[in-house]
């Protein structure tokens, strides 16, 4: 009789979570990330290198933060203003984790700024995040339980399939969202959404919306923003609106915020005013994603009291703070930022549009933001998401820029791309639209291409109505397109 040796089975090592795939890392969007750090451009070390356009970061105003740095030592010091004491030993020590109130104030005032003052912030209704990303993510730990969900408008940022779900449990239901109105959100896809998710037997907890709008580029008109209060006031359930990108606004129609429009209901909005809450960060309006501060702002006692301790795990540096609270204190310097920060995103998003108009190639007319939502379905061999993809992997590859595709995004519609434009310098723009040309000419024969360039000259202000209609877009037909991805 033969015995057989059974092995002892190995314990897991390793948690489910850290074994599961989940994440979303594997996203053309992550992907054409990793990409670029294997061959980043450089004008001299590097200049066949891949040009970074897949980062929505700021860079355009680090001058202005380095002068005002100059002029404020005390702040980079630790010292209090007008040369005082140190105050090293203080922010050395344990922080409460309601943050400091100095930051505070500040922090509330500047976001009141942004807003025209129609929203005034209460720094006691604000809870300090590490980053956005933290924010979104708290949010979806106070608001939805596993397997609950969130209708998100499409297209929407990549980085939400990893911010609210991975470790959340957390659902996302697109609204599908189209071009034929400008991506507009309606109330008859909200309405779509929530029946799919009830076919899904899932249990709705909310709406979650980017305003101004990633990777659109454009502010949420207040029509719109209307009828997504009036949607959740009458499913009562929340809506998080996701505002990191209001002081980029540098067109009209403007930007809204959503807790303006929930002041102007009847009642002063105190049917939906306890579920509507907003997200706000420093890394886009004052380009400073690497100091990790966001904010969730809510009217809720309860959403920020359980907010307040979760965010115990993603605390922002007392040191941070100090030197924000000196900087955001000065409102002189506020104003003037603000206003030549959004001077210099239009001056560069005009540069990228009227680049992309004279190769062929056009743009969802847009108001905000650090990025366009280019069309690119006639330079695809087929109209389909293959079709996406083999054009994105030869403008990596081959062009040697990282764009974002629109199915990375959600899009429905292949053919989409958001390309970025405010974290390089104008002469690097010239390259990337330069190589763009050149593929673009090789693609299509070659030639002055005079209709494609009469096909991409959209409107370039939303608040025209012919950016409604824009018909001289080369979209797919709807039989073309997936019903549901």
């Amino acid at each position: 009789m033969v015995s057989q040796v059974v092995a002892e089975e190995k314990p897991q090592l390793l948690s489910k979570k850290a074994g599961c795939n989940s994440h979303g890392q594997d996203s053309s969007y992550f992907l054409g990330w990793q990409e670029y750090e294997k061959n980043p451009f450089d004008p001299v070390s590097n200049p066949s290198g891949i040009i970074q356009m897949g980062l929505a970061e700021n860079q355009l105003s680090f001058d202005l933060l380095e002068e005002w740095l100059e002029k404020n030592p005390h702040a980079l010091g630790l010292r209090r203003e007008g040369g005082g004491a140190s105050v090293f030993r203080e922010l050395a020590l344990f922080q409460d984790y309601h943050g400091l109130p100095a930051f505070k104030n500040a922090l509330a005032r500047f976001m009141s700024e942004q807003r025209g003052y129609k929203v005034v912030f209460d720094p006691s209704n604000i809870v300090l995040t590490a980053g956005a990303t933290s924010a979104n993510e708290a949010l979806m730990f106070c608001l939805a339980d596993h397997g609950d969900a969130f209708l998100i408008p499409t297209p929407y940022y990549p980085g939400f399939d990893r911010d609210l779900k991975w470790r959340t449990g957390a659902e996302i239901v697109p609204v599908h969202c189209a071009s034929a109105n400008g991506f507009r959100v309606t109330r008859a896809a909200l309405d779509d959404a929530y029946r799919r998710a009830q076919k899904r037997r899932l249990r709705v907890k909310g709406v979650l919306i980017t305003n101004p709008s990633n990777p659109l580029g454009t502010s949420s008109p207040r029509a719109d923003l209307e009828a997504i209060v009036d949607f959740v006031a009458a499913k009562g359930i929340h809506l998080i609106s996701d505002e990191i990108y209001a002081g980029t606004a540098f067109a009209e129609p403007g930007f809204v915020s959503a807790l303006e429009v929930v002041a102007g209901r009847d009642g002063g909005g105190a049917d939906v005013s306890d579920r509507v809450h907003v997200v706000y960060s420093l890394s886009k309006d004052l380009g400073l994603p690497g100091f990790r501060v966001g904010a969730i702002y809510s009217a809720n006692a309860a959403v920020v009291s359980a907010a307040t301790k979760m965010s115990s795990f993603g605390l922002v540096s007392s040191q941070t703070q100090y030197l924000l609270a000196a900087l955001l204190g000065d409102r002189d310097f506020t104003r003037s930022y603000v206003a030549e920060n959004k001077r210099r995103i239009k001056e560069r998003h005009d540069q990228l549009v009227d680049g992309l108009r004279e190769i062929g190639i056009g743009c969802l007319p847009s108001n905000a933001g650090l990025f366009c939502w280019v069309d690119m379905s006639h330079l695809m061999r087929s109209r389909s998401f293959a079709g996406e993809m083999e054009l994105w992997k030869k403008v990596v590859f081959e062009v040697g820029l990282n764009i974002s595709p629109g199915s990375s995004c959600h899009c429905r519609e292949p053919g989409w791309f958001r390309v970025c434009f405010a974290n390089m310098s104008a002469k690097t723009l010239d390259v990337a639209m330069q190589r763009l040309r050149s593929f673009v000419d090789s693609a299509t024969g070659g030639g002055d291409n005079a209709a494609l360039r009469r096909a991409a000259a959209p409107v370039r202000s939303v608040s025209c109505p012919l950016a409604i209609k824009w018909a001289l877009r080369l979209t797919p037909s709807i039989a073309d397109r997936k019903a549901e991805r």
